[in-house]
């Protein structure tokens, strides 16, 4: 397909779609990117549009070393950032990430356009993300900059008493803890944008207003000490999943090394007093780094709908034996007919798994507690029993509602 085709059929896509990107050159793949996302797509709705930009050992011919490379550096250019928390809501238009699906072996760039019924992502202030949700600039006739209902509003706007009574149930991962940190801080960076629109003399919009009257910047101060506090007793209590751990660690080492590197510096300059700061703080984090490594992870949390899902699996397995038993002779129209209820079973499954989502749970820390509980079920299915009350399963957790 040329680059102008594709380009056609992205900007005509009413609902999330994948394209592949194999055989396509660096100066094609560019051209598509520009002649797709150039300008804000006819929706209202946001939508993924999935690049494979990579296969394995097998697939890997098929696809240019430069793909990823092509797609991300036209995005930029275009104004789009990257942004490893993105998910589906129109408030991450705008925005790509970057993602390796283990189960098919293929590397793919996610992109959430801008699109013309949403406001566009942008930088800082008023146009920065909070927890995973863009403030982008919006009319005067909007009600609020922060969409009542959403995650961010509840946590945001709540009361005092309202917020410690119902948002650690919703964010009982560590992963979903530090999503309501962000989205706090960045709430709060906002309304200090706004105090100094008001120094200046700046009148505010409807939208601006409505948010500086719905939202105690004291409050969020509060908020975020008590969120800083539940992560902190979490990590001391080992109750972090495989990625989580990783992710810490990850963290810690880069911490680690930055440190020795200014400790180096600093020795070589003399400044003693320096130093000794420099080796109690990197000694800090080496024994922080030794506490994570002792952490034996615990299984994500389990889905909200895990037994609707189940019966649904239950309810697929005689049809999947059934179209196994089938390969190699033409079915009776008895067997087709009974066969037509899989695909509807798989996107009542689907549904289910789509609709566990927790709050502030990014599509990477979903999918992989998704495939978590898809591979307890395909081990359940073959007889080898379930999981053990401590796991390293890979995925993030979700909450109450996931």
């Amino acid at each position: 397909m040329s680059s102008h085709a594709t380009a056609t059929a992205i900007r005509g896509a009413t609902e999330s779609e994948t394209i592949d990107l194999a055989g396509h050159s660096p100066e094609n793949i560019k051209a598509t990117m520009n002649d797709a996302f150039s300008e804000p797509l006819p929706l209202s709705d946001m939508i993924r549009i999935t690049f494979i930009t990579g296969a394995g050992k097998l697939g890997r011919q098929r696809y240019d070393d430069g793909a990823a490379k092509a797609v991300t550096s036209a995005l930029r250019e275009l104004g789009y950032e990257e942004d490893r928390a993105a998910s589906c809501v129109v408030e991450c238009g705008g925005t790509f990430k970057s993602q390796h699906d283990t189960g098919k072996n293929l590397k793919t760039i996610v992109v959430f356009p801008n699109i013309a019924g949403a406001a566009s992502s942008g930088g800082g202030g008023l146009n920065g993300t909070m927890g995973g949700l863009s403030i982008g600039e919006m009319d005067d006739s909007s009600s609020s900059l922060l969409p009542s209902g959403t995650p961010e509003h509840m946590v945001a706007a709540s009361s005092m008493g309202v917020f410690e009574r119902n948002w650690k149930p919703k964010c009982t991962a560590w992963t979903q803890k530090k999503g309501c940190l962000k989205a706090l801080e960045s709430v709060r960076a906002i309304l200090d944008e706004l105090d100094g629109k008001l120094l200046q003399g700046t009148p505010l919009s409807d939208a601006e207003q409505d948010l500086y009257d719905t939202v105690s910047a004291d409050d969020l101060v509060n908020k975020e000490a008590i969120v800083k506090k539940e992560m902190a007793a979490q990590v001391e209590a080992g109750n972090l999943t495989k990625r989580e751990k990783e992710m810490l660690l990850h963290q810690v080492q880069e911490k680690i090394e930055s440190i020795k590197a200014e400790i180096d510096e600093a020795a070589k300059e003399g400044k003693e007093k320096k130093k000794t700061k420099l080796i109690a703080t990197r000694e800090k984090a080496e024994a922080r780094q030794e506490m994570l490594e002792k952490i034996t992870p615990v299984q994500p949390h389990k889905m909200k709908h895990e037994p609707e899902i189940q019966k649904l699996r239950a309810e697929l397995r005689p049809l999947q034996k059934l179209e196994d038993s089938a390969k190699g002779r033409l079915l009776t129209v008895k067997e087709t007919t009974t066969l037509g209820r899989k695909d509807e079973i798989l996107e009542a499954i689907e549904a289910l798994e789509e609709s566990s989502r927790g709050w502030f749970e990014d599509d990477e820390t979903f999918g992989a507690r998704v495939e978590f509980w898809r591979s307890v079920a395909k081990g359940r299915e073959k007889g080898k029993g379930g999981t053990s009350k401590k796991s390293t399963g890979g995925g993030g957790g979700g909450g109450a509602g996931g």
